[in-house]
């Protein structure tokens, strides 16, 4: 795979993401519109922890879509509108993502596009 993960010790050491990606010789860039907690029926889940599950989801089938898996993620900006978000969405992210890891960016915002969407995640994979 021409994705390789990077973490230099001049830097410190991370949690669960990478601090580069760099990506060698891939074919294919896909970059993924922000995935908020809205189902396929357009129901939007109620609680956060509930519409992370969802984003994932919908992060996932678009990958499946361009046959890539978690694996090819290469950076991934997390929104969150309540901070008390932050333990649920790593606890989430790392069990979808296994032992991958992508450069990630997480900001608590005041607010998205809907007043019931509490995440908010885009991202972008290669292969």
């Amino acid at each position: 795979m021409p994705i390789e993960t990077s973490n230099p010790p001049t830097v410190h050491k991370p949690g669960s993401y990478a601090h580069a990606v760099l990506v060698r010789d891939a074919t294919r860039r896909l970059v993924i519109s922000g995935q908020v907690g809205t189902a396929p029926d357009v129901r939007i889940a109620e609680d956060g922890e509930a519409q992370i599950d969802q984003a994932l989801a919908n992060l996932g089938a678009i990958l499946a879509a361009h046959g890539m898996t978690p694996a090819n993620l290469v950076k991934m900006t997390v929104f969150l509108t309540d901070p008390a978000l932050i333990a649920p969405w790593r606890e989430r992210r790392g069990a979808w993502m296994g032992e991958h890891r992508s450069a990630s960016t997480l900001l608590i915002v005041a607010g998205l596009a809907d007043p019931r969407f509490l995440v908010e995640v885009e991202a972008e994979a290669a292969a």
